[in-house]
């Protein structure tokens, strides 16, 4: 697996794109990197399921790399990978609604046997617990939860990534806080919610790399 440099690290997202249309395609593991665990919970609040949110994760940065000429720069590129992103999920459980598949093979492959230090016990039990309590909430309002609450999105940048009114994200967000039981919404940990591994990073890189057939090198000397 290729080191990332300090430098290319660094770079915005706006001058990631402009090497990668100069002729630097591989720069975009950078992007994909960067953008792995916010779409990775995301995914989780529409999907649920791991191996579905890897495949349309995939589907995203294949998308957004083919269309980069065609992000205007009217909005973020974070909004803009994130709407792409919430259609990606809501067109793959609109096409497997009801689509049972055995992931127990997969999910053997991926655990992470590393064993949890004690002092990160209690927030991975209280993690758990805030994960089930989500995937008990209506989409609607667990989508909003995980952007505004999980990722920081501000209300016009979740706004925009779902296509409803800034007074709709608000409203959302109050009900799904009012769903929660109160005592875990008061303790939750949201980097022990969905926790998105450096393994299944890597795989998503080699992934959508192996589709776009580009090298599996972060050229440095951009």
């Amino acid at each position: 697996m290729s080191q990332i440099s300090l430098r290319t690290d660094q770079m915005s997202d706006i001058e990631l794109i402009e090497e990668i249309q100069k002729g630097s395609p591989r720069l975009f593991e950078v992007i994909i990197r960067r953008y792995n665990p916010r779409l990775f919970k995301i995914g989780m609040a529409i999907l649920g399921q791991e191996m579905d949110v890897e495949d349309a994760m995939q589907s995203t940065f294949i998308k957004v790399y083919e269309n980069l000429g065609k992000f205007e720069r009217r909005s973020m590129f974070s909004t803009w990978i994130v709407r792409i992103h919430i259609n990606e999920c809501l067109a793959w459980k609109k096409k497997f609604q009801g689509h049972t598949i055995n992931k127990e093979e997969h999910e053997m492959e991926i655990r992470d046997n590393v064993p949890v230090p004690d002092d990160h016990l209690l927030n991975k039990e209280l993690g758990k617990a805030l994960e089930h309590a989500l995937s008990e909430l209506p989409e609607k309002y667990r989508l909003v939860f995980v952007l505004r609450e999980m990722e920081d999105l501000s209300v016009k940048e979740a706004a925009a990534a779902i296509g409803i009114g800034r007074i709709n994200v608000k409203v959302r967000l109050n009900r799904a806080k009012s769903m929660l039981k109160d005592k875990i919404s008061a303790y939750y940990k949201t980097d022990a919610i969905y926790p998105f591994h450096l393994i299944r990073c890597d795989r998503i890189v080699k992934g959508v790399f192996q589709k776009l057939n580009i090298q599996l090198t972060v050229d440095n000397g951009v």
